[in-house]
């Protein structure tokens, strides 16, 4: 499936990317991109393939031409947003009132 210029508008859009995000992204020419966009060009395959995959990347799935059109939207995410680091205890207040001394085992 190759990428529409709409797609590729939209897949921006719910990323919050902009033309220079994705251009950093792709390795592509932002007026390279700029133009597809805007319908003035269309890049090489090789081109539309590395934007696609730097979209996806970020995590935009691409919907293929299904009756209903082509389109994009955001992968389903795998683990929650809160960003942890396992090495490191968080102790929150809120939950620290009915919890046993330190050094009371489990």
């Amino acid at each position: 499936m190759s990428l529409s210029s709409a797609q590729c508008r939209a897949a921006r859009a719910l990323l919050a990317w902009s033309q220079d995000d994705l251009s950093s992204a792709s390795k592509v020419a932002k007026a390279t991109i700029a133009n597809f966009e805007a319908g003035k060009r269309s890049p090489y395959e090789r081109t539309l393939q590395d934007m696609k995959h730097a979209l996806e990347g970020g995590g935009v799935i691409f919907i293929p031409e299904n009756g209903g059109g082509a389109g994009v939207r955001l992968a389903k995410r795998a683990h929650p947003s809160i960003d942890t680091n396992e090495t490191e205890t968080v102790q929150y207040e809120e939950y620290l009132e009915n919890d046993a001394p330190p050094g009371a085992g489990g």
